[in-house]
C-alpha cells in the first residue's frame, strides 16, 4: 500500500501536464487562425531618398521552386514601389549559379546581395568574403530562425523566420485532432538550413506538451525527394499501421507522401508548412492534407527589402521578418484561390504598412 499515493500523484502529474498541453495546443492554433495583421519591424523612414543610388541583387536558393520564386517576386514589387534597381538572378539549386551571381553582383558593383529561401551560405564563403571587401553588403533572407540560429558573422544581416512557432503549430494541431495520442512520421531535409529548427520545433513540442505522442524523424535530401519519399513513407506505414500523422517539414513533399498513404493503406493525414499552392490545391480537393501553415511571400519579399533598405541606409537592423504564420484549413482554403496562390487568402494588409512605413503614398 505504501506505493498508492506516489503512483497516484504521478498519474495526476501526467494528467495536469497533459491538459496544460492541450490547452495550449488549443491557444497556439486559435492564435494563428486569425487572419494576417502588419506589425511595423521598425521606425518609418523615407525609403525612395536613401535607395536614389544604391541598388541591390537577389539570389534564391533556386528560381525552379515556386516558392522562392514568389518571394523573389516580392523583393521585385518592392524595388518597383520604392524606385530603385534589384536584380533578381537565376539559379537551378546549384552553387557554381550561386558563385557566378556573386561575381556578377561585385563586377557590376551592386550595394546589397541577399541570399534567399534557403540558399546556404556556408557554401560560399569565400565569395561573401571577397564581395563584403569590395564593400558589398551580404544578407540572407528567410533562412535562419530567429530564436534558435545565429546568423553566422561572414554575412552583415539576416531577416529571419520564426521557424520554431511554425514546427510547433504543427504538433499542436496534431496534438488537438487526435486529443494527444499522436504517433508521428517527421520528414524533412536536412541539408536546407531551416530543416533543423522546423524538425526540432515539432517534435520537441510533441515530446514536452504530449506524454503520450511518439515521433519518427526521416531524412530525405531535397535532391531524392521523388525517388526515395514515396518508399520510405510507405514501407514506415507498413511497418507500424498506427501512425496517423505524416508531418513533412516542406509542404512539396505531399505529391510523394499521398500516394505512399493511399497504397498503404493508411488513414494517415498530412500537415505541414509553406502554404504552396498546388498542395492547398490538393487540401481543397481531397482529404488527406489536412492542414497548412503558410505565410504570403509577398510579404516575405518585402520584408526582406525592408531589412535590407535599412541596412543600407545605416538605420537600425531587423532581425526578424514580420510575416505572420496563418493557418489552412477546408474551412478558409478557399481564400487562398482556385487554383490557390501563394498571396491569396492572408490580405493585403502589408503592402500599404510598408508604403506607408517607406513614406510612400
Amino acid at each position: 500500500m505504501k506505493f498508492i499515493k506516489p503512483v497516484i500523484a504521478i498519474a495526476c502529474s501526467w494528467a495536469l501536464t497533459a491538459n496544460a498541453g492541450m490547452d495550449e495546443a488549443v491557444a497556439l492554433i486559435e492564435k494563428h487562425s486569425q487572419l494576417p495583421t502588419f506589425e511595423a519591424p521598425g521606425d518609418a523612414f523615407d525609403a525612395k531618398a536613401c535607395m536614389a543610388d544604391k541598388k541591390m541583387f537577389v539570389i534564391p536558393l533556386t528560381n525552379a521552386n515556386p516558392f522562392n520564386a514568389a518571394i523573389s517576386r516580392g523583393f521585385v514589387e518592392a524595388a518597383g514601389i520604392v524606385g530603385f534597381e534589384l536584380r533578381d538572378w537565376e539559379t537551378q539549386m546549384d552553387p557554381a549559379g550561386w558563385i557566378q551571381g556573386i561575381n556578377t553582383a561585385v563586377a557590376e558593383k551592386f550595394d546589397l546581395i541577399d541570399m534567399q529561401g534557403g540558399l546556404p551560405p556556408e557554401f560560399l564563403v569565400p565569395q561573401i568574403t571577397e564581395a563584403r571587401t569590395a564593400g558589398i553588403k551580404v544578407t540572407a533572407t528567410h533562412n535562419y530562425d530567429a530564436s534558435t540560429q545565429k546568423v553566422p558573422e561572414f554575412l552583415d544581416n539576416g531577416a529571419n523566420t520564426d521557424y520554431v512557432t511554425v514546427g510547433q503549430i504543427i504538433a499542436a494541431w496534431a496534438i488537438v485532432q487526435t486529443g494527444g495520442k499522436v504517433n508521428a512520421l517527421v520528414l524533412g531535409p536536412d541539408e536546407i538550413t531551416p530543416t533543423a529548427p522546423l524538425r526540432d520545433a515539432i517534435i520537441g513540442y510533441l515530446e514536452e506538451h504530449c506524454p503520450d505522442c511518439k515521433s519518427k524523424y526521416i531524412n530525405v535530401p531535397v535532391n531524392d525527394w521523388a525517388t526515395k519519399t514515396q518508399p520510405a513513407v510507405q514501407n514506415a506505414l507498413l511497418a507500424d499501421p498506427s501512425i496517423n500523422y505524416v508531418l513533412p517539414v516542406y509542404d512539396s513533399l505531399s505529391q510523394f507522401i499521398v500516394p505512399a498513404i493511399q497504397i498503404a493503406g493508411s488513414k494517415a493525414k498530412i500537415v505541414s508548412y509553406n502554404g504552396t499552392p498546388f498542395v492547398l490545391d490538393m487540401m481543397r480537393e481531397g482529404d488527406i492534407v489536412e492542414m497548412n501553415v503558410g505565410e504570403s511571400l509577398g510579404w516575405v519579399g518585402m520584408a526582406g527589402t525592408d531589412a535590407n533598405m535599412r541596412l543600407l541606409c545605416g538605420l537600425d537592423a531587423v532581425t526578424r521578418l514580420n510575416t505572420p504564420a496563418y493557418i489552412f484549413t477546408d474551412d478558409n482554403v478557399e481564400t487562398a484561390g482556385n487554383p490557390a496562390t501563394f498571396n491569396d487568402g492572408y490580405g493585403d494588409v502589408h503592402i500599404d504598412g510598408f508604403k506607408k512605413l517607406w513614406g510612400i503614398e
